[in-house]
């Protein structure tokens, strides 16, 4: 049995409901879990460093950097010296442009409206705030989130928690109260360290069946069972 939580502090236990782990709200990650968009962000990083004088970065280098942090870490790394605001303006300009061709993952939006109509929904990305309302506007999700937090409003990147509980803070959660799913380790290992309950994306292109997860969703409709 599991100790009760000390006094002041939040209840991080999920509750439980036919043998479903239940959850009071969700925060999603974003690029792989809601939105496929792993050709148009490294283009639009590759454009941005061209912009600033910098050599031609593979998708893979660019892909390789995404656990630096936000944007400004990821630009500087490339361009290889500090990134400025206007690197960061070019590589913003560059996803708008680019953004027809995200799409989003099948049974995503339908389950991102049922989900919102019942439980607060926040999304967490490694992305900044404004890449973040690029694409999600541009795919028709915007909408669906009380809170969006980007990688450039946090102090450390995924793996760490801090991303994930903030986000549920601002929707006035306990994170063991939340789940956060995500496709890749990263955002896995941040959910289990905020303590909150660390759903797979399993259709996600970053998705590892051999990360620990509480949940591997194999498709987005699995994502109710922790409403009910």
């Amino acid at each position: 049995m599991s100790a009760p939580p000390r006094p002041g502090t939040p209840d991080r236990t999920p509750t439980t409901h036919q043998g479903h782990t239940r959850v009071d709200g969700i925060v999603f990650d974003m690029d792989g879990t809601l939105i496929e968009s792993h050709a148009v962000v490294p283009a639009a990083y590759r454009a941005a460093v061209l912009d600033g004088g910098g050599p031609a970065p593979s998708d893979a280098e660019i892909i390789s950097g995404y656990p630096l942090g936000p944007p400004s870490a990821l630009l500087a790394h490339l361009l290889r010296r500090p990134a400025t605001d206007a690197d960061l303006a070019s590589y913003h300009a560059h996803l708008a442009a680019l953004a027809e061709r995200v799409t989003v993952y099948p049974g995503v939006a339908d389950v991102l409206a049922d989900v919102a109509a019942r439980v607060p929904v926040g999304l967490f990305t490694g992305a900044s705030h404004r890449a973040a309302e690029i694409l999600l506007d541009r795919v028709g999700l915007l909408g669906h989130f009380r809170v969006v937090l980007g990688g450039d409003e946090v102090p450390r990147p995924k793996p760490a928690p801090d991303g994930v509980e903030l986000a549920c803070r601002l929707l006035g959660l306990a994170p063991g109260r939340a789940a956060y799913v995500g496709d890749s380790p990263l955002d896995l290992r941040a959910a289990r360290g905020s303590g909150a309950v660390a759903v797979a994306a399993g259709w996600g292109h970053q998705y590892d069946p051999g990360e620990a997860a509480d949940l591997s969703a194999g498709r987005p409709r699995d994502l109710l069972s922790l409403l009910c």
